[in-house]
């Protein structure tokens, strides 16, 4: 990809990213980047997967996340310095991304014990699955593999597994639509060397339609990169966790 446009994108994130309390428009990322708006929209789609506004709307809850760990300021108060004038409205965007409340959060330190599980719908009998592939100068612990409707991992996952590294995954009786397989790692690392670093894998879409039986969707895992969206649903420790690898 252009480097220009990975660069008018980059200040376009630094700008969301010291100004996440603030009435931001599209305008304003625009000009950030040096771009017009309406090709300012279509490059910054093209290089993360989301729109301008999706994003800014993902880092704002992920700030909001690490404000109540790492903070005693309260939910109203971190409600404003992320953005929103209603605490009502911030709590319940928060708890439909997160899976929990703010407060809930909090109490729990981030550590979920479970994940939200999707009402049973109709059963398609559709099966995605796919070969995940870790890299190889890194070793990762639990790997989570869901899917989702959009390239975030937020919301409930339609289906979800966690595998101890790489190799064959199956997401068994998947609804039909359109998905996303998003994958999450963290692989060692030393402390002198940044610590563990974060992994992401993504695939799709994935279009699962009735009387398919199956649909392919390899996944690679890579590092984190300040071009991907961050991650809103609260995960188990994969560092430490070791959930039984099922799929749900």
């Amino acid at each position: 990809m252009d480097e220009i446009v990975r660069r008018a994108v980059a200040r376009a994130i630094v700008t969301m990213r010291d100004n996440l309390g603030e009435r931001l428009t599209i305008d304003d990322m625009a000009r950030s980047a040096m771009f017009s708006k309406f090709h300012f929209s279509r490059v910054f789609n093209r290089v993360t997967g989301l729109s301008p506004g999706r994003f800014l709307s993902a880092l704002r809850l992920a700030e909001a996340k690490r404000l109540l760990l790492c903070t005693s300021t309260s939910v109203t108060d971190i409600s404003h310095q992320v953005g929103y004038n209603s605490v009502g409205t911030f709590s319940a965007r928060f708890s439909s991304s997160v899976g929990y409340s703010p407060t809930a959060y909090r109490q729990l330190r981030g550590r979920t014990p479970r994940l939200p599980e999707r009402p049973e719908g109709v059963r398609s009998g559709a099966t995605v699955r796919g070969q995940l592939w870790c890299p190889p100068t890194s070793a990762v612990g639990m790997v989570f593999v869901g899917l989702f409707p959009g390239r975030i991992t937020e919301g409930v996952p339609a289906r979800y597994t966690f595998l101890t590294g790489g190799g064959p995954y199956v997401l068994p009786d998947v609804p039909t639509g359109t998905w996303y397989v998003l994958a999450h790692a963290v692989g060692s690392g030393a402390p002198e060397d940044g610590g563990p670093c974060p992994y992401l894998g993504t695939a799709g879409p994935v279009v699962v339609r009735e009387g398919v039986a199956a649909s392919l969707a390899d996944v690679r895992l890579r590092p984190r990169r300040g071009f991907d969206p961050p991650t809103l649903l609260a995960l188990p420790d994969l560092r430490r966790a070791t959930p039984r690898p099922v799929a749900v």
